[in-house]
């Protein structure tokens, strides 16, 4: 098929370099039968919103968004938002419909899919969410909506994570018994899901979290992947957790949603995550 007759696709951040998606969506067109390209594209930090009028004036189908931009997305289809992503208040799937600009959050899916593959199901299970900024944003609905029995928010900046959980029980007043939030001293407790959320794993230092925060059989899960284990899934095995992941599950995982918001059929994970593991490995 001639290129030009390809569907465009493209994830947009700043930086972008780094970016594996290419890999997982031409993964899944192969698979799926779908014909399509797949860019990475560097937005100015003060040039976001053209950058996507321009990506879309010129034909382009359908856009991924990453740090730091996800807000910004939010925005510039607020008339047109699903349930999640208006909740979270983060976007980070783009289309046009009709002229008209739609956006989705894929996170929290991708990360539920990730949790169930690893065993680790949110039902009636203690989960503790470090972070509250685009990530956690887009986390909170479906992890209630997945049946946690509880759900604490708990970042640098404890005010950060208030908004966060009062924004989450504006929307879902019946879910504030399960729902506490603060600073990270308030993470103590025993949890059977820790999630970093957070931007700690990009530098060298993980979390500052206090002591005894995992129940037996627990969880560490970091949003953030690496090639090997994250300072925060070091700082869990230090403690003596046994179950760590990092994020490349919920990568993949929110990509084939996006993927299937776009195309209309759902790719499988599994393939593509475990090609994406070794091409890490090897890199």
């Amino acid at each position: 098929m001639h290129s030009d007759s390809r569907k465009r696709y493209a994830v947009v951040g700043n930086p972008i370099a780094h970016s594996r998606s290419p890999f997982i969506h031409e993964a899944f067109a192969r698979q799926t039968g779908v014909s399509l390209s797949y860019d990475r594209i560097l937005a100015p930090l003060d040039g976001f919103a053209a950058t996507v009028r321009e990506f879309f004036d010129l034909g382009g189908a359908g856009l991924n968004i990453t740090v730091p931009f996800k807000e910004q997305a939010y925005l510039l289809a607020e008339d047109h938002l699903s349930a999640r992503a208006r909740l979270a208040g983060a976007v980070n799937t783009l289309w046009m419909r009709d002229g008209v600009l739609h956006g989705c959050n894929t996170d929290g899916v991708g990360l539920m899919n990730d949790l169930i593959r690893l065993g680790h199901a949110p039902a009636g299970r203690r989960v503790l969410l470090i972070g509250a900024g685009g990530a956690a944003k887009g986390a909170v609905l479906p992890l209630l909506e997945a049946g946690c029995a509880a759900l604490r928010i708990v970042n640098r900046t404890p005010s950060r994570a208030m908004d966060l959980s009062a924004r989450l029980i504006s929307h879902l007043p019946e879910a504030a018994p399960r729902v506490t939030a603060g600073g990270l001293d308030d993470a103590a407790g025993e949890w059977d899901i820790v999630i970093n959320a957070s931007s700690s794993s990009l530098g060298d230092e993980p979390p500052a979290l206090p002591s005894g925060i995992y129940a037996s059989d627990a969880l560490a899960y970091d949003m953030v992947y690496a090639p090997g284990e994250t300072p925060f899934m070091r700082q869990a095995q230090a403690q003596g957790v046994r179950n760590r992941a990092d994020g490349l599950g919920m990568l993949v995982g929110q990509a084939a949603a996006s993927f299937a918001i776009w195309n209309g059929v759902t790719p499988q994970l599994g393939p593509v995550l475990d090609d994406l593991r070794r091409l890490l490995q090897a890199a």
